[in-house]
């Protein structure tokens, strides 16, 4: 039992390991995405209501 638990914990700090080396070392970063975001169009935005401002109240700036 003791064999298993110490093998385990072994093997479960080698990917410990690798996972903090790899993302140290850059493996996750992402190069492509930024080059091509400038091609595609940006989403529209709709207008945000006012906070205070129901949808049947009238803004009295408005009128």
């Amino acid at each position: 039992m003791f064999i298993l638990m110490a093998f385990s914990l072994t093997v479960s700090l080698i990917f410990l390991g690798a996972y903090i080396w790899s993302v140290k070392s850059g493996q996750f970063d992402d190069k492509y995405t930024p080059s091509v975001r400038m091609l595609f169009e940006d989403k529209k935005t709709s207008k945000k209501m006012e906070p205070g401002l129901n949808s049947g109240e009238k803004n009295e700036e408005n009128k």
